[in-house]
């Protein structure tokens, strides 16, 4: 639970990126109320097909910075025989947090997650995605304004302190109350030709 809390929160509260995003924050609380976050981010990575083993299905992509990873081709990418080496591979990931207070005893505290696959018919460009949704509502144990910072308490008792990027955010809430962290992340990979230069 601390690891699945801390990973969760560290994504909520420090969105950042190493390539190419586009994010937009909406803030949904109105005046008096307690505060709701929600912030998208789209990036985009273009990578190429350095090997791939039709059998075993293992595919190794080399990024723009040169940083090669092997992974193996899940089965939601139904045609990857159309893949070669040399190709492009257009790798788009969404990524969503809403962070929303709610007073004590309006959510259950402990951890859910979810997941959800889709795949390319057969004869159309190679392409899947997946979705995974993980929510975590948490405690206030403690408030720090000087910082700002929360420490945020899980069912299981175990404390993690994080940094909150905005002070007004911290307006209207106060020990006891609960924080339920949903964090969402889409890879959709779609496969195209290198384009030539």
């Amino acid at each position: 639970m601390k690891r699945v809390l801390s990973g969760v929160v560290a994504v909520a509260f420090a969105l950042s990126f190493a390539t190419t995003a586009m994010g937009a924050e909406k803030k949904t609380a109105k005046e008096g109320e307690k505060p709701a976050i929600e912030e998208a981010t789209l990036v985009t990575v273009t990578a190429t097909v350095e090997a791939i083993d039709q059998k075993t299905r293992m595919v190794t992509l080399k990024g723009p910075k040169g940083n090669t990873v092997t992974f193996k081709a899940g089965e939601q990418i139904k045609n990857l025989s159309q893949v070669k080496a040399g190709d492009s591979v257009l790798a788009k990931y969404y990524e969503s947090v809403a962070v929303e207070v709610k007073k004590p005893g309006e959510a259950k505290p402990g951890v859910t997650s979810q997941e959800a696959v889709t795949r390319a018919k057969p004869g159309e460009t190679p392409a899947g995605m997946a979705v995974s949704q993980v929510t975590v509502t948490a405690t206030i144990a403690a408030i720090d304004k000087k910082k700002p910072a929360v420490t945020l308490k899980g069912a299981d008792g175990k404390t993690t302190t994080v940094k909150v990027r905005n002070p007004k955010n911290l307006e209207n809430v106060k020990v006891g109350d609960q924080v339920v962290i949903t964090y969402t992340e889409a890879l959709a990979l779609s496969l195209e030709k290198a384009p030539k230069k």
